[in-house]
């Protein structure tokens, strides 16, 4: 009886065994190359598969999903004999399984020296000024290129980005100067236009104020000669109304003697003639006059010496 359970139970293992490779279970954005006795037969896609065992076999599972392959730093010449280090990062997306395993031993090794080729083609033909500013070209000429050559192998390129781009040490130094260079020259130019604007604005100011100023010393002097000709036509109205006559005008003219008189400088003042016919008829009146006929004897303010008015035909 000993035989006979050996077999069964190898029986039960070559069937558990058989199930095993029977039942396939490829997971999502996944892919399962399947070959019967060395030649492709078919392609598994995500999910539960039934496989013959023992016959067919699971050549290479692949990665449907997009990856990300950054590439070491390549020495690229320039147009104008620089060597510059490039980094650059492939973006890629396997869209046919078959033509993967198939079309190529290793595409991602196959993607890295197309990269370095189709870039050495490109950065060739520019100079180092240019390369450090057409990043955007150099992305779409290497994607392109990269896309059009990796489309028989079952991959689309959907990015190329230029991580970095390295010149030389002494050009780096070169480059640093020249930019401080700059920036100071356009600090300066800042600087200058901004005491240029500044002295503009001052002198616009003082021009304004000197207007102003002006404009209103103009009007005050305006207002105060329209007062004064309004203060003596108030006057010359009163007077003409009151009707004075000679003697009254004689009396005012008398009482504002004293006031011609205050001053040093006062050395000499005018009697008007028409005031004469007045005094005339005033002189026996006023007991301030002289007898003589010399004129009115005028104190001077402040403890002065007297004054002598003209005296009165």
């Amino acid at each position: 009886m000993e035989p006979i359970i050996i077999v069964l139970i190898i029986l039960v293992v070559l069937v558990f065994i058989a199930l095993i490779k029977t039942i396939q279970v490829i997971p999502q954005a996944s892919a399962a190359i399947v070959e019967r006795f060395g030649r492709y037969t078919r392609t598994l896609n995500a999910g539960l598969n039934i496989v013959v065992p023992f016959i067919d076999t699971i050549r290479n599972r692949i990665d449907l999903r997009e990856q990300v392959v950054p590439f070491p730093p390549q020495p690229v010449i320039t147009q104008d004999n620089l060597v510059v280090n490039i980094d650059t990062v492939i973006y890629y997306q396997v869209t046919d399984a078959r033509a993967a395993t198939y079309e190529v031993a290793s595409y991602i090794q196959a993607i890295e020296q197309l990269t370095v080729t189709t870039l050495r083609n490109i950065i060739g033909g520019m100079d180092l000024e240019r390369t450090l500013t057409s990043r955007e070209e150099i992305n779409a000429a290497l994607r392109g290129v990269l896309d059009e050559a990796t489309g028989k192998w079952g991959i689309r390129v959907n990015r190329v980005e230029l991580k970095a781009i390295e010149p030389p040490t002494s050009i780096q130094d070169s480059m640093e100067k020249q930019m401080r260079a700059d920036r100071d020259k356009r600090a300066a130019i800042l600087q200058a236009e901004g005491v240029r604007q500044s002295e503009i604005l001052t002198a616009e100011g003082q021009k304004q104020s000197a207007i102003l100023r002006a404009e209103g010393e103009a009007k005050a002097a305006a207002l105060r000669a329209e007062g004064e000709a309004q203060a003596i036509r108030v006057v010359f109205e009163s007077i003409h109304a009151g009707d004075p006559d000679q003697k009254l005008l004689s009396y005012q003219y008398l009482q504002m003697l004293p006031k011609i008189a205050e001053g040093d400088a006062n050395k000499l003042w005018i009697v008007p003639s028409e005031i004469g016919d007045a005094l005339k008829g005033l002189g026996g009146a006023i007991g301030n006059f002289n007898p003589a006929g010399g004129g009115a004897t005028i104190p001077k303010p402040g403890g002065g010496p007297e004054r002598q008015a003209p005296p009165i035909d």
